[in-house]
């Protein structure tokens, strides 16, 4: 399920951003791919390490965990530190599939995979190329978002990063381990508390509306992993 949000960002902070990320030092984005993906990959990526990373990753989360949608469609267990990247100069990223798991840096634990995450940073007209296509069950994806905006899809899914022929593509991607692993049963959640979000707000004093809840939070319980 490939799900956008707008507006993770308004214009105005994106701008912050970007500025901030302009006087960055950017690192070959191929030291942080495995063996297969580094053959297909060219860009460049903030070091984790970076000062700066961590200031924005920090903000990227926060924000996040202050979104509906996001906590709607996602479930969230955990959340893999967000990282930064930049293509220019025809830089891409082919065909790849995520790492199933990824360790958590300073922790010793380690994050599934459920969910890969692309927030856009630079405004769609600024550049030429960059659109991330996407391959899942319902077919191919090609997405392209205005700058602030958020697109999530399943980890499991084969994507690319199309070349950039113009301009500078910045983005932040994550990971985020989803208390149900499931794609299907979390498209399944996300109908359900659609649905009942719009009784609600049609016929609030609808005892559907507690029962349509008890069957929401039940089915969670069933299927989610803690």
């Amino acid at each position: 399920m490939v799900i956008e949000i707008p507006e993770l960002f308004s214009p105005q902070e994106v701008r912050e951003i970007r500025t901030a990320l302009e006087g960055a030092d950017w690192a070959d984005g191929r030291a942080t791919a495995g063996h297969r993906a580094a053959q297909v990959k060219e860009n460049e990526q903030l070091p984790l390490g970076h000062p700066l990373a961590k200031q924005l990753a920090d903000r990227v989360l926060a924000r996040l965990m202050q979104t509906p949608l996001f906590i709607a469609a996602a479930l969230p267990q955990r959340v893999l530190q967000p990282r930064f990247s930049r293509y220019d100069g025809r830089g891409h990223y082919g065909n790849h599939v995520d790492n199933a798991i990824f360790p958590i840096p300073g922790t010793g634990e380690h994050l599934r995979s459920d969910i890969s995450g692309t927030l856009f940073l630079s405004d769609p007209e600024t550049y030429d190329g960059g659109e991330l296509v996407i391959e899942d069950m319902f077919g191919t994806h090609s997405v392209k978002l205005p700058a602030g905006h958020l697109v999530v899809y399943p980890g499991s899914s084969l994507h690319r990063v199309a070349p950039v022929t113009r301009g500078t593509r910045l983005v932040s991607f994550f990971w985020t381990q989803s208390f149900v692993a499931s794609p299907e049963r979390r498209r399944l959640l996300l109908e359900l508390d659609g649905a009942i979000q719009g009784v609600a707000a049609d016929h609030p004093e609808h005892a559907s509306v507690d029962t349509l809840t008890q069957v929401y939070h039940n089915l969670l319980r069933q299927w989610s992993s803690t």
